[in-house]
């Protein structure tokens, strides 16, 4: 989706639009999405800090030097890598922008929803791997999930100013919208067709669900498959792999298969 350029305005203290570290905020500032002010710390090497400096002002941000300390009380944390940007807020894409994006590159839609997902760590992760595996956007709900908020852009290494996220009103009315457009529906739960059983080549889209209570029953019920990642480790205790790293293994295998088909 082409995102347009916005005006710097004042920055407003929120977690939705703190982005820190090198590469989160060199992708951020790459993207085109609007970035309100970019601060750079004053121990920062002078050749890394002139390459933020300028990469800031291009994106039309305000570049303040301060002190390492104000970083970390911004951020809560060490690990900020002497960079933070106020970032304005995403744009969010609509479900028929991604359908649009699929069409436009000639490749059947591959799409990512996610179904109540909480932790902003698993959020950007999911989005992390989306964008390397080739999906063409993500899906998420506008109540009963985290939005993309600098800790997702944290978590997904820059990945959310990259790829497309929908957010809409309805993930229920989404499964039926994309039903409509022929992309076959599965949904990661237990108690379904193992992933080595289950032939995800296609128009495919993937709803991984919340950490906890998993798909809701009414977008289980809509979607056309169930499909669940075998386990080595039976009576452990540990009874299910991290949301993240389901999506991870699906969405690689939709890649793989993509490939194979067109090599």
């Amino acid at each position: 989706m082409e995102r347009t350029q916005k005006k710097p305005v004042a920055p407003t203290h929120s977690d939705d639009t703190l982005v820190w570290g090198k590469n989160p905020v060199t992708e951020l500032l790459k993207s085109g999405t609007g970035v309100d002010t970019l601060l750079v710390a004053d121990n920062m090497a002078p050749q890394t800090a002139g390459y933020f400096t300028a990469l800031g002002r291009q994106a039309g941000a305000v570049v303040k030097r301060v002190p390492a300390g104000k970083l970390q009380k911004l951020t809560g944390t060490a690990d900020h890598q002497g960079v933070v940007a106020w970032a304005a807020r995403i744009e969010y894409a609509t479900l028929e922008d991604l359908l649009d994006a699929a069409a436009q590159k000639g490749e059947p839609p591959f799409l990512i929803l996610c179904d109540g997902v909480e932790d902003p760590h698993n959020l950007g992760a999911i989005l992390r791997s989306a964008l390397l595996c080739g999906a063409h956007g993500v899906i998420i709900p506008r109540r009963g999930g985290t939005a993309v908020t600098g800790t997702v852009m944290k978590a997904s290494a820059g990945a959310a100013a990259r790829i497309p996220v929908a957010r809409v009103a309805n993930l229920a009315q989404a499964v039926r919208t994309l039903k409509e457009h022929n992309v076959f529906v599965y949904c990661a739960d237990m108690g379904g067709q193992p992933l080595s059983r289950t032939d995800l080549s296609g128009a495919v889209a993937l709803v991984l669900g919340n950490e906890g209570a998993g798909v809701s029953a009414l977008v289980r019920k809509l979607c056309d498959g169930v499909v669940s990642l075998e386990m080595a480790a039976p009576g452990t205790g540990v009874d299910s792999y991290n949301v993240s790293v389901a999506a991870g293994i699906l969405m690689y295998d939709v890649l793989q298969r993509r490939r194979a088909s067109h090599p």
